[in-house]
């Protein structure tokens, strides 16, 4: 008689935090997102109102953006000093007072302290980003990819939630004496908060401390008796730049077209309700297929989902150049795409890094990673509007497309150098 061991004995404390890890960043994945959909509804209408200029209404993102940035290095170097546990709680709470902050700068009418709240919110976005990395911790090399979409669709439930509760929301602030647009930021600061208590209550063990404590404890001695190579010290695939360079190319070509895409809409005639729709498709093609693609990663390769994500955004950006002025169905095609293609893309490349780095120094290169995220995003949003104004939507959406081919050469030149 034989008996099948699945895994060896000293995996199976490694198995169960991971169930528990990713259980627990499931659920504050889901409060992070309502937060974070919930203060984007209604940020640049704020801004708006408090300014009294529509010129002005873009800053909101742009300032939220650059608190993103920072909150990614900074919440990367705390969970390197400390762990997951402690980074991923702070930057929740830091994104909790920013959207009391909004509240707070409603109320009192002032602009300064409006933007100054609103960089501090822009750490509930990174941090939500930076969660993603937290899954595949403690994953094995071929379960990595998987983890990631587990974490990144949680997300979809609570942005579908949170602008659904803007007008609730809205009311109840008035009920309070506070203007009506500053209400989802009481959703968003009470989401970021328990999302916050969540993870600093329950994520126990530490994914990051555990898989650090694994990789350099007993459980590599079976491998080295064997004459197996241990997995720390195992080719580690193709390297950080590779990882780096495919999300910040998607995240700069799926922003510049999503940006300028309702603009465009609305300049040929469309009403907002159709826009709202496009970018309703649009989010739901960038989270949704997360589980489909972190199968495919761990089945096939992440250079070639990678190359998969260039490809689909060429296609993206194709059928939005081609897109009659007055065809609702088109343009959401064409942002499904997109969506599609910057999902592809960003599995792909967290997986990369995360299989690149060892446990020692994985959160820091993490956090210094999604800060060039953050800021390709912001030049893909900055450079939109200018392309957009002197050449037309069309170009910008084929330039996209062709800008994303770009992750083939490197591709390439990763499996070239493997």
């Amino acid at each position: 008689m034989t008996t099948n061991v699945p895994v060896r004995i000293h995996d199976v404390p490694r198995l169960q935090a991971q169930r528990r890890s990713l259980t627990v960043l499931v659920i504050a994945q889901v409060l992070s997102g309502v937060g974070l959909a919930a203060g984007v509804t209604v940020g640049a209408l704020l801004a708006q109102d408090l300014l009294s200029s529509t010129g002005l209404a873009g800053l909101p993102s742009a300032v939220g953006t650059a608190g993103s940035a920072l909150a990614a290095v900074a919440v990367g170097r705390v969970s390197q000093a400390r762990g997951r546990r402690p980074g991923l709680a702070l930057g929740y709470l830091a994104g909790a007072v920013g959207s009391f902050g909004v509240i707070a700068a409603a109320v009192a009418g002032s602009p300064v302290l409006l933007f100054l709240a609103l960089f501090l919110y822009g750490a509930g976005t990174a941090t939500n980003l930076q969660a993603r990395y937290a899954g595949a911790d403690l994953a094995a090399p071929e379960r990595r990819a998987g983890a990631v979409s587990v974490v990144l669709v949680a997300t979809t439930l609570g942005g579908v939630v949170g602008p659904n509760l803007a007008a609730p929301t809205g009311g109840l602030a008035r009920a309070f004496g506070i203007p009506y647009l500053a209400g989802p930021f009481l959703l968003a600061g009470a989401a970021y908060a328990l999302a916050a208590l969540v993870l600093a209550v329950w994520l126990r063990p530490d994914p990051l401390l555990l898989a650090r404590a694994l990789e350099d404890g007993p459980a590599a001695a079976p491998d080295a008796a064997a004459g197996r190579t241990p997995p720390a010290v195992a080719r580690r695939g193709p390297g950080v730049l590779v990882g780096a360079l495919v999300m910040v190319i998607t995240q700069l070509v799926m922003v510049a077209i999503m940006t300028m895409t309702p603009v465009h809409m609305h300049d040929s005639g469309s009403g907002a309700a159709a826009a709202g729709l496009v970018i309703a498709v649009h989010i739901g093609a960038m989270y949704l297929p997360s589980p489909l693609t972190g199968w495919l990663v761990d089945r096939y390769g992440r250079l070639t989902v990678a190359t998969a994500s260039g490809l689909v955004l060429l296609a993206a950006g194709l059928v939005a150049a081609g897109a009659p002025d007055d065809s609702v169905a088109a343009y959401a095609v064409a942002l499904a795409l997109l969506g599609l293609g910057w999902n592809l893309g960003l599995v792909a490349g967290t997986a990369i890094i995360t299989d690149a780095v060892p446990p020692a120094t994985r959160a820091r290169t993490q956090g210094l990673v999604d800060v060039s995220i953050s800021v390709s995003g912001a030049v893909g949003g900055l450079v939109s509007g200018l392309v957009v104004a002197v050449a037309g939507y069309p170009l910008l959406a084929v330039g996209g497309g062709v800008l994303a081919l770009v992750v083939v050469p490197v591709v390439v030149v990763a499996a070239r150098n493997r």
